[in-house]
């Protein structure tokens, strides 16, 4: 009993155990004859390699996959071997990865017959993660079969492309003769024949490439594929639907078809388990929230089951982790569960391991490749191995090559290889994300879109289906990238290398462009991408809607996704170590003269915004489904704000532009073609200014509709906002704090609804006709001015003497507008207020009252807009604000460090809506947290603040206190103008009876034993807590 199954213990007799000579036996041996030695016999074993050459290894059955591996690494002198595996098919017809740490004879069935196969195991999300240029042709070879294979299913402009940098790689620069002939010998695609014209086509634009170069090019589009590095594992959920697995870098993918449906991020996951057949999921609570917190998936068989969930625990460690989990103790009695683990170095291992090894580079052979010298070859003298990606691109293309011999010596410096058998066990199986220590800098926890397989999900057209995505892609819904130097969080005792930076201003200008141009690719991403995919779940929502909404968004999403590839790969090669392609202008002069075939498309965005508000009111379905939305950490803003970004791009490129173009001397070889630029954009933005003065004014009436409780059609025609801000109302009962909202026509003031609560109801309406404003005469206090209305008198009191002279200013401006319009009677229109009463300025009755309370109460909304912030803050902002803000829009990494904390945190920063909003890396979809800044100010740090370092400046409200650095003189700069700008710091010391706590921004780290703590602060799209209550965040 207690012994495994199938195995036999043999009991000794009595007098062995009394310790009494055991028998021998008769011998029929000779005098002096000795037994043979029992030798067992070595298998010869076939590995199929990438190139498609198969090489002979010899091993014993009883070595360990590690033996084996082992033996391969040596033969291809691969240093980078923990990106690869070896792979099988097992007896039911499955591929199945060879375990280093299990016996060979265990694993393979027929281990004579049977040819193992060199394969990617772990698909790096960023190409640029791999240090050698020996291990980027390896993924190239691997990706070439794959397309073979079918398994890296894309749309046939896609996979011509691909094809013709293989091709490029293979026979050198186009010749059409040699392109058919070869192309006729070899099979790239199983639909060659239909791609061929495409192919040669595209090949004839890569005249001058090296090998190297097209590698890094086939890598680059191919990592932004949904099906880049994809395995599929055929499971069925728990109503029997037909589905398919995978695992990557990000997470466990579900797919329909080739279609992706979901993904479950690592940050996201608690526990990975399988028993029998089924495959489970355990999500954080936080993540399930009220409902189920575990997943079950069905696979084929147990095996099947648990050879996924090995790949899961590989994956997980690989990706996450700094450092190898510590093996699990053996059970003496009894074991429950696989003590699996991943025994292999993690990718961050890794690549320090390549940069701090000092392993020499060596030859290879590129086994299909034209006569070419290797990039390797030519530095063999270099004490480092590892080349860069940017140095691989500077190889002239007129170099003459030769063919290189594979050197069969073991990479130096190689850390020892495990020789441990790992238990297996009948029963279920666990592994826990959380467990293991995570490494700094090697997580994020936010996801990032997939572009390819929605859209075709949901029925983009063909054309937008077979363009190819920026390099923000090769992620998808609930991604989260590892080891990206960008998404770095720097540990707190740990200060940043900082890599040299070029040194002029142009670079850093063009690298804001850069970066604001990814965030403004995830911002359209929130209505193409993700609204949609709300949209496509509920069948109400009207075709017509549908059509007019992304017709008309789309085209501008694929030309901005376009235009970030092409800057980011520009940047790249500025970085290089030889400063290449020091220009920006021929980019932007092509790119914005193409704007000008999309003014019809931006000057439907009103229009648009105007449907999509109709619609909402008229479907309770559609109105649930944005309302819910704009709950989810993906919309950070008010939903309809993001209908404003492409018009709002333009505007902040050309101010881009003006600042290049102040730059460059006359002469500068990028001085026309900026300057070309710039007015192209300027052409597209007078075009488009009245329209975009008409679209801002339509999303801030729509914003406040879903606020204010009490009124209905708040956007009627000819309505413009002026104002909005916080006052406090003389009454009976003394100062009290009231909302006040200012339009062309009519003053509203309004009180915070039910505590707990995101919205205000309308205590009363004021018209403009016939208002007059004076200063008040002792009475109220400080900073106080009336106002006489009709039929009502107000006593205000402003929480400093400039808010006052705003406000006074605005009002009179606009009740001298309101005086002087062709509408005399004043009256406003009769279905403003949702209930009848005497007045149109009487206040909201009881029965009005327990309606908003009933409604408010159901409909938590983010505390991150300005109508909230100036509510906490006790400030104003006016339409020239908002105007203003548009310009004032930055994003970037900085390093940020709380007042008593002793580390620096590196962290994706977005300035936009007056609010700082913090992310893990420029892939991320979701932010951690936000920041509103008005009421901020902005400084340099002192000397009792003891931070001694270089361009740092200091956020500061009340006792709250942040510190940021920049990397550069330029960046410092701007960091400050915009902050300075949007947080108006000349405010902020008078601020006074405003809650700071609920304002400040809450990001708890995800990684279990953390010692980071921010203050509290809701995250985007939850409701706000009380100061004394903590705020749960996701």
């Amino acid at each position: 009993m207690g012994e495994i199954a199938g195995t036999y213990r043999v009991l000794q007799a009595a007098g062995t155990r009394l310790g009494t000579q055991a028998p021998g036996g008769v011998s029929t041996l000779e005098p002096g004859q000795k037994l043979p030695a029992l030798r067992e016999k070595q298998l010869q074993v076939g590995v199929k390699l990438l190139d498609g050459t198969v090489e002979a290894f010899n091993v014993e059955p009883r070595n360990n996959g590690q033996t084996l591996l082992t033996l391969v690494w040596r033969r291809l002198n691969l240093t980078e071997c923990d990106y690869f595996g070896l792979e099988f098919q097992s007896a039911q017809g499955c591929w199945v990865w060879l375990e280093p740490m299990k016996p060979f004879g265990r694993q393979v069935p027929r281990p004579r017959t049977t040819v193992l196969r060199l394969a990617v195991k772990f698909f790096p999300p960023d190409p640029g993660q791999l240090q050698e240029e020996y291990t980027r042709y390896l993924f190239a070879l691997q990706l070439k079969r794959d397309l073979l294979e079918q398994r890296l299913v894309c749309a046939d402009t896609t996979a011509a492309l691909l094809t013709s940098h293989l091709l490029q790689s293979e026979i050198g620069d186009y010749d059409e003769i040699l392109d058919r002939e070869h192309l006729k010998a070899s099979e790239y695609l199983p639909s060659q024949g239909r791609c061929l014209h495409r192919i040669l086509e595209l090949h004839q634009q890569h005249v001058g490439q090296t090998p190297a170069e097209s590698d890094f090019q086939l890598l680059e589009i191919a990592r932004k594929l949904d099906l880049y590095g994809i395995r599929f594992h055929a499971a069925s959920d728990k109503e029997g639907a037909k589905i398919n697995l995978a695992v990557s870098h990000m997470g466990i993918l579900v797919f329909q078809g080739t279609t992706k449906i979901n993904t479950f991020n690592w940050s996201k996951v608690r526990k990975l388990s399988f028993k029998r057949k089924r495959f489970l999921i355990k999500l954080h609570p936080e993540v399930h929230g009220p409902y189920q917190d575990t997943l079950e998936f069905i696979l084929g068989s147990r095996d099947e089951s648990k050879s996924f969930w090995k790949l899961c625990v590989e994956h997980h460690t690989f990706f996450r982790l700094a450092d190898q989990p510590k093996p699990k103790t053996k059970a003496v009695l009894f074991s429950r569960g696989s003590s699996f683990r991943y025994s292999g170095r993690t990718q961050k291992q890794l690549v320090d391991y390549i940069k701090d090894g000092g392993v020499r580079r060596t030859p290879y052979d590129r086994k299909h490749s034209a006569p070419h010298v290797c990039v390797r070859a030519l530095t063999a003298d270099l004490p480092r191995q590892s080349i860069s990606l940017t140095e691989a691109l500077q190889t002239p293309a007129g170099t003459s090559f030769s063919r290189l011999p594979a050197s069969p010596s073991p990479p130096p410096g190689r850390p020892e290889l495990l020789d441990a058998q790992a238990p297996h066990s009948n029963g279920a199986a666990e592994h826990s994300p959380d467990v293991p220590q995570p490494g700094p800098g090697l997580s994020t926890d936010s996801p990032l879109p997939s572009r390819s397989s929605q859209k075709s999900q949901l029925g983009l057209s063909p054309t937008f289906q077979g363009t190819l995505g920026s390099a923000e892609q090769g992620s998808s819904p609930l991604l989260s990238p590892a080891l990206s130097n960008a998404g770095a969080g720097l540990d707190n005792e740990e200060e940043p290398k900082h890599k040299r930076l070029p040194e002029d201003k142009t670079y850093f200008i063009a690298k804001e462009l850069l970066a604001t141009e990814r965030t403004h690719l995830k911002d359209l991403e929130v209505i193409t991408v993700w609204f949609r995919s709300a949209l496509a779940k509920e069948k109400t929502v009207p075709t017509t809607l549908m059509t007019l909404l992304f017709s008309n968004m789309d085209p501008v999403y694929e030309f901005h996704r376009a235009f970030l590839q092409e800057v980011e790969q520009r940047l790249a090669l500025w970085e290089g170590p030889f400063g290449a392609h020091q220009r920006l202008g021929d980019i932007l002069l092509r790119n914005m003269r193409q704007l000008q075939e999309f003014i019809s498309y931006f000057q439907k965005h009103d229009e648009v915004l105007t449907e999509l508000e109709k619609a909402t009111q008229c479907s309770k379905k559609l109105e649930a489904v944005y309302k819910e939305f704009e709950l989810q950490k993906v919309c950070y803003l008010p939903l309809n704000a993001f209908l404003l970004k492409p018009s709002q791009r333009l505007v902040h490129l050309r101010l881009l532009l003006s600042r290049l173009c102040e730059h460059y001397p006359p002469g500068h070889h990028d001085y026309a073609d900026c300057h070309g630029a710039l007015q192209a954009v300027s052409e597209v933005t007078t075009a488009l200014q009245h329209n975009l003065t008409r679209l801002e004014n339509s999303q801030k009436l729509a914003e406040l509709q879903r606020v204010l409780i009490g009124i209905d059609n708040l956007a009627a025609p000819g309505r413009e906002f002026i104002r909005e801000g916080c006052l406090h109302k003389l009454t009976r009962k003394g100062l009290q704090q009231r909302m006040f909202f200012l339009f062309s026509d009519m003053l509203l003031y309004t009180s915070k609804g039910v505590p707990g609560s995101s919205h205000f109801r309308i205590r009363s309406l004021l018209p403009l006709h016939g208002m007059l404003v004076e200063e008040a005469q002792g009475e109220g206090g400080p900073h106080c001015f009336t106002i006489y209305a009709a039929q009502k008198t107000l006593v205000l009191a402003a929480s400093t003497r400039l808010e006052k002279d705003k406000w006074t200013r605005d009002l009179n401006t606009a009740i001298q507008a309101a005086n002087s319009s062709s509408n005399t009677a004043g009256a406003l229109p009769a279905d403003t207020m949702r209930t009848s009463g005497p007045s149109s300025s009487s206040e909201v009755s009881e029965e009005q009252e327990a309606e908003v309370t009933a409604w408010s109460t159901q409909s938590p909304h983010r505390v991150n807009t300005t109508v909230h912030v100036c509510w906490y803050r006790n400030t104003s902002v006016s339409r020239a604000d908002h105007s203003a803000a548009v310009e004032n829009q930055l994003s970037g990494y900085l390093l940020r460090k709380f007042k008593n904390s002793s580390g620096w945190q590196k962290l994706w920063v977005v300035v936009t809506n007056f609010c700082l909003f913090f992310y893990k890396s420029h892939q991320d979809t979701c932010p951690l947290a936000s920041l509103p800044l008005l009421g901020y100010s902005v400084s340099v740090p002192r000397e009792d603040d003891s931070i001694h370092k270089d361009y740092v400046f200091k956020l500061q409200f009340r006792s709250h206190v942040y510190f940021f650095r920049a990397e550069s003189k330029y960046t410092f700069e701007r960091w400050m103008e915009v902050i300075g700008s949007a947080s108006r710091s000349q405010d902020a010391q008078e601020a006074r009876d405003c809650s700071a706590s609920c304002l400040d921004e809450d990001i708890l780290d995800k990684e279990p034993n953390s010692s980071r703590h921010l203050s509290m602060c809701p995250q985007p799209g939850q409701p706000w807590a009380p100061p004394d209550t903590e705020a749960t965040t996701g």
